[in-house]
């Protein structure tokens, strides 16, 4: 498989991460409008939300089960045809009710797709940049809530929600293309990624443990976040989205930052991240009602949470116990249980203890997530730096630390079994 090719599937792939993303969050910026258009309460219209995240926790593991033997080219292309189908449902949908079945089949093909797309792109590249890989997978769903969710959201106050719908199925169309055409026919059951590098039952459930933990703490502090810096910031209301805007920028430059790093020490980039996301929190409590620190402070927590969710896919990768797509599908029913459990926290300590609590309560269960982290990671065989992948190759000298482009930076994996697409992948000479 060329270079070229390889680094298109990836941005492909990159793209459907933006694609769910977006989807699953464009009904809480559209939330007045849809609720006038279909004649119902906004809390109704908020079920969308609800429905949307309870179908990803349910459906994630029994779908990824019944799906194991189907390639990924085809399997890929066939969830974003689905995708495609749902929301172009959800654009003529007359009824409340249509569109929730809508919805909630666009759940079903996010719960697999979710599953199925870390190993899918981690079979691109050769394993020694499987973190790099699943971080710029993961930062498509970062670039969404920057960029996807508020322009979708501008659209949609203007043109009506219906088009904001009817542009992401556009866009989603054009994703299909990209997958359905450069990526390689390969067996779910072959290649480097399709099981746990380094198999490891005890550490992949604590690493469950840490997604929900991790999880609900960023949710318990980022649902009520308007009304903290509100509250207690001192900021004018009309500054919420300005705010957010900083926080999305930063949670880009934490993926971009830690896929520089997690393929050298994946477990200290994931106890890295936890940490800082608990100082962070811990300081918004201690001097959240400093207008700047509480600004820093904010974007600090978006960097770190989005920097570890990039760094789980990969770990994921390394310790799973059997096939690489369930052990995903299983962390990702565990981040959603963990978005689910720290709303509802948040939302319960609010009446009595006021949204102060809720960034004590992130930090709290950040620290949690911090201990059993470590626990993992004195299970490894090496501490901190955690298992080194099986089969890995050394760095080529064509692969440059540090380099921004993604064609600079990943090299095609050398694939055989059962992929007529493969080819060996010769690194150039020189330095």
């Amino acid at each position: 498989m060329s270079h070229r090719r390889a680094v298109g599937a990836l941005l492909g792939l990159s793209g459907g991460t933006f694609l769910y993303t977006t989807a699953e969050a464009l009904p809480i910026g559209l939330l007045l409008p849809m609720a006038a258009d279909l004649a119902v309460s906004p809390s109704r219209v908020g079920m969308l939300v609800t429905a949307y995240g309870a179908v990803v926790v349910v459906a994630s593991i029994p779908l990824t089960a019944l799906a194991r033997r189907i390639p990924r080219r085809r399997l890929l292309s066939a969830l974003l045809a689905g995708f495609v189908v749902s929301t172009a449902i959800t654009v003529f949908a007359s009824t409340f009710a249509l569109l929730l079945a809508a919805r909630m089949a666009t759940a079903a093909t996010h719960a697999l797709f979710w599953a199925v797309v870390v190993p899918a792109a981690a079979e691109l590249f050769r394993p020694g940049l499987r973190g790099r890989v699943v971080a710029i997978v993961f930062a498509g769903g970062s670039v969404a809530l920057v960029l996807g969710v508020p322009a979708g959201t501008w659209l949609g106050e203007r043109a009506g929600w219906r088009i904001s719908f009817l542009a992401v199925a556009g866009l989603g169309a054009i994703v299909l293309v990209a997958v359905a055409a450069l990526l390689p026919s390969t067996p779910p059951d072959e290649g480097h990624a399709a099981r746990g590098a380094t198999p490891d039952v005890q550490r992949f459930w604590l690493l469950v443990a840490v997604a929900i933990l991790t999880t609900a703490g960023a949710i318990a502090a980022y649902t009520y976040v308007a009304l903290f810096v509100t509250e207690v910031s001192g900021f004018a209301a009309s500054s919420v989205g300005a705010i957010l805007l900083a926080r999305g920028v930063a949670s880009v430059l934490g993926i971009l930052a830690v896929g520089a790093v997690v393929d050298r020490s994946p477990w200290l980039a994931l106890v890295a991240t936890i940490a800082v996301q608990s100082v962070a929190l811990f300081g918004l409590y201690a001097i959240g009602d400093r207008p700047a620190a509480a600004v820093i402070l904010l974007a600090l927590a978006g960097l770190a949470f989005a920097a570890f969710t990039a760094v789980l896919g990969g770990v994921v990768l390394q310790v799973a116990p059997g096939r690489s797509d369930l052990a995903a599908a299983t962390v990702s029913a565990a981040v959603n249980v963990g978005i689910t459990g720290g709303a509802l926290v948040a939302g319960l300590a609010l009446p009595g203890h006021g949204v102060h609590s809720t960034v004590l309560i992130g930090a709290l269960l950040g620290v949690v997530a911090l201990a059993v982290a470590a626990t993992a990671v004195r299970n490894g065989h090496s501490p901190a730096a955690g298992h080194p992948v099986r089969g890995a190759q050394q760095e080529e000298p064509g692969v440059r630390e540090g380099s921004t482009a993604a064609s600079r930076v990943l090299a095609p994996s050398a694939r055989g079994r059962g992929d007529h697409h493969a080819v060996e992948y010769a690194p150039p000479a020189g330095p």
